[in-house]
């Protein structure tokens, strides 16, 4: 009885210790798994870290140039909410853009013939050189014509120049130069002086002279364009040309262009048409007489100078 406890004994602790076995080596497995697979790396895990590392790069780099994400904060860069028409936007600059100021000449350019239109609206102020468009008839109402300002004698020295008096044709009665254009305010005037001055004036006299004339004229009637005309030259065949000459005159029409040009006024360079190659009046507007006045050819040529040299 006692041979059959003691097998049955020995068999259980036998199974017992089978199963424990197993267990053992299940439960070594199941570690040894585990220490295995944590050292393997994953590979979804290393595509995520290297996605990570490719986006942050080129996201640095192009934060220069991309609109930031909006993360609800206001923004100090303002929306885009449309592409810029470059066509229209190129339109606007090129009409919002400040349009060149007007090339301004001293000396009157070469325009298109601004016609009789523009002459009837010239008052022309001189000595004998200029009474002669109303001795020949030049201008509107040829001699009755209101155009011509000069003196009773037609003779008008540079020297004491806002003291001289002019006839004023309106009326009839004399007085000074300033005083008949802040009557008349013309719309333009032509003046030419300093045949009776240039020689016993010197530079400076000259040019002070004819600088207080134009600026009371400006003074007394601000909207008038003024124009200061060359001295004519004269004759080869005057007979005093020890006292006046075309050198002399020459000098002087710089003196004339300077004055223009310090004073705002503009220039007519008419004496060019006038003259021969050696630079004297040419014969063929002489009027005959003292080799310094000009006939009805020579006015014609000045006129029409002045009528293609227009004050716009």
């Amino acid at each position: 009885m006692k041979h059959y406890e003691n097998f049955d004994n020995s068999f259980f602790i036998k199974i017992i210790c089978i199963i424990a076995a197993i267990v053992l080596v299940l439960v070594i497995g199941v570690a040894l798994f585990s220490v295995f697979s944590s050292d393997k790396p994953s590979s979804n895990n290393s595509d995520a870290e290297t996605f990570i590392f490719d986006n942050t790069d080129t996201t640095e780099a192009a934060d220069s140039t991309s609109e930031p994400e909006n993360t609800g904060a206001v923004s100090d860069v303002p929306e885009v909410t449309s592409a810029p028409d470059t066509e229209t936007d190129a339109q606007d600059t090129e009409t919002d853009a400040p349009a060149e100021p007007e090339q301004v000449f001293t000396v009157l350019p070469e325009s298109e013939d601004m016609g009789d239109d523009y002459i009837v609206k010239i008052i022309f102020v001189g000595d004998s050189t200029t009474y002669g468009l109303k001795a020949y008839k030049m201008l509107a109402d040829g001699k009755n014509t209101k155009q011509v300002w000069t003196s009773s004698s037609a003779s008008l020295s540079l020297n004491e120049i806002l003291t001289k008096v002019i006839v004023y044709p309106e009326t009839g009665k004399e007085m000074t130069i300033a005083d008949a254009a802040a009557a008349a305010k013309p719309e333009y005037m032509i003046i030419t002086l300093g045949l009776e001055g240039v020689t016993f004036l010197s530079e400076d006299d000259f040019k002070a002279q004819y600088t207080s004339l134009v600026e009371k004229i400006k003074e007394v009637s601000p909207d008038t364009k003024l124009m200061l005309q060359s001295i004519f030259p004269v004759a080869a065949s005057y007979t005093e040309e020890n006292k006046l000459n075309n050198p002399l005159i020459d000098k002087a029409n710089e003196w004339v262009k300077a004055v223009a040009e310090a004073t705002g006024v503009r220039y007519l360079d008419t004496q060019s048409v006038l003259k021969d190659d050696a630079g004297a009046l040419i014969s063929k507007y002489d009027n005959g007489g003292n080799g310094i006045n000009l006939n009805e050819n020579g006015f014609t040529a000045v006129l029409d100078y002045i009528r293609t040299h227009g004050y716009k």
